[in-house]
């Protein structure tokens, strides 16, 4: 993997829930899908220049894959955050489809399987496919309810599959950064969701506080990308949240 400046380190969640939840008829449809992809380009715009990633996920789905092209054109790398999770020839003609588009980032997931995930990269040779382990959200308890062991023996499996596929990257929490790198080396990237700067607040936040980490000590840990969402979009000015946090982790590579 290349040595990463501290903006290509940095991934911004696009993530916004429609504020128009009523009626299901084709207006509402098309306004809520039109309002979604309107907050994404705005914040692609706003981020022009920063060098950053701009992940999309839900709003890839309901607008489809021409916005990976929009905010190509707006000069930003894209994490397709889609989580692929089916048979190996399903996912085969998911990475069709998305070779079309060329998103610089992709996520499936590491339970889908080692043939499955081997049967998507073949068609993506120039995407960096990343697992997910287990979400940021999840405990321990929940963790033993799912998967029979705790996070981080969750963790630690599924990258395995992910390593013996073999793809690009995992994603995980910050938590497990360190566990991970001692193991695997240089051999996957690592890729950080749930991560709080100290001067940021969330108000509801649903992401498990054990796993929750801040961009300094993820980078330290040995994060190579980390992914801030709601502390940079809710902020009044996303541009300076952004230029904030690639600070931040230009300080970390530093020392």
């Amino acid at each position: 993997m290349k040595k990463l400046t501290p903006a290509e380190r940095l991934i911004v969640a696009a993530d916004f829930r429609p504020t128009i939840l009523e009626g299901d008829d084709d207006a509402s449809r098309n306004l809520r899908r039109t309002w979604v992809k309107q907050q994404v380009l705005a914040l692609a715009d706003s981020l022009k220049g920063t060098g950053v990633y701009l992940k999309v996920n839900s709003a890839l789905r309901a607008c489809g894959y021409n916005l990976i092209d929009e905010i190509h054109d707006r000069g930003l790398r894209v994490f397709a955050d889609l989580k692929l999770y089916d048979i190996g020839e399903t996912l085969a003609t998911d990475g069709v489809f998305l070779r079309e588009t060329k998103p610089e980032l992709l996520t499936t997931v590491c339970s889908a399987g080692i043939v499955a995930m081997q049967m998507l990269k073949a068609e993506l040779p120039d995407t960096e496919v990343l697992g997910v382990t287990v979400l940021t959200s999840l405990n321990t308890s929940n963790a033993l309810d799912m998967f029979g062991c705790t996070v981080g023996e969750a963790v630690l499996r599924f990258s395995q599959f992910a390593a013996d596929a073999p793809i690009d990257g995992l994603i995980s929490s910050a938590k497990e950064a360190e566990m991970l790198r001692a193991k695997f080396g240089v051999f996957l990237s690592l890729n950080t969701p749930a991560i709080r700067p100290t001067w940021a607040i969330v108000p509801g936040d649903d992401q498990n506080p054990a796993r929750i980490m801040t961009p300094a000590k993820a980078i330290n840990a040995g994060a190579d990308r980390i992914v801030v969402g709601r502390p940079i979009t809710q902020a009044v000015s996303p541009y300076d949240a952004v230029m904030r946090t690639i600070e931040e982790i230009a300080l970390a590579m530093a020392v």
